[in-house]
């Protein structure tokens, strides 16, 4: 059974100008997760794989509990969380290896149902911030020899999406993942090239 997850703080970024950052390759996810694994960071990996798969702005992965994506000790195959920018709910898959870790890390730190699923311990916050999780970023991609400047949480919320778009080309089912109300927006945030929108167009033609 899926649970929805709520928000009501207002978006990091409502009213900023933030910068389109690129998604990162395949072979730069791998790069980090080998990091990750050999450092023994667990909660760092389940972080980083969580990120990749939910696709969720950075606002709504640091807010997540144990009970938005688990039932008891076991992660979910799916799950659905209400985005705090839009208000609309998206749906998400989580693979094996991301369950894997992820129960790992809520075993390793205790976690219970009700728990943020990636605390902190600053004083005055419960779970991690959206600049505490900028700067962890930050040290992922710096770590694997990648320019931090062209990257940031928005990389982690492209990634995916970007891969499903390159290799499908449908834009719809990306908009969808990305939780996108309007296909133009879904556009813009891919950086797809007006060839492909033509292309695209062409082959919906009847």
């Amino acid at each position: 059974m899926n649970t929805i997850a709520t928000y009501n703080h207002q978006p990091w970024n409502k009213g900023k100008l933030v910068g389109q950052k690129a998604p990162l390759r395949v072979r730069d996810i791998w790069a980090i997760r080998v990091r990750l694994q050999l450092a023994e960071k667990t909660r760092d990996l389940a972080l980083f794989n969580l990120a990749i798969d939910s696709k969720l702005r950075a606002c709504d992965l640091t807010k997540l509990r144990v009970r938005d994506i688990a039932h008891g000790e076991h992660v979910s195959s799916r799950a659905i969380v209400m985005q705090q920018k839009t208000q609309h709910p998206v749906q998400f898959e989580i693979t094996e290896q991301t369950r894997t870790v992820l129960e790992a890390w809520m075993h390793q730190a205790h976690l219970r149902s009700e728990n943020f699923l990636f605390p902190t311990r600053l004083h005055g916050s419960d779970h991690l911030s959206t600049r505490q999780y900028a700067r962890i970023v930050k040290a992922w991609v710096t770590a694997i020899g990648l320019d931090p400047t062209m990257y940031g949480t928005h990389t982690l919320r492209r990634t995916k999406a970007s891969l499903i778009y390159r290799r499908t080309k449908n834009l719809r089912a990306v908009q969808l993942l990305l939780g996108h109300t309007k296909p133009e927006s879904t556009v813009k945030y891919l950086g797809i090239e007006v060839d492909d929108v033509l292309e695209m167009a062409e082959q919906t033609e009847v």
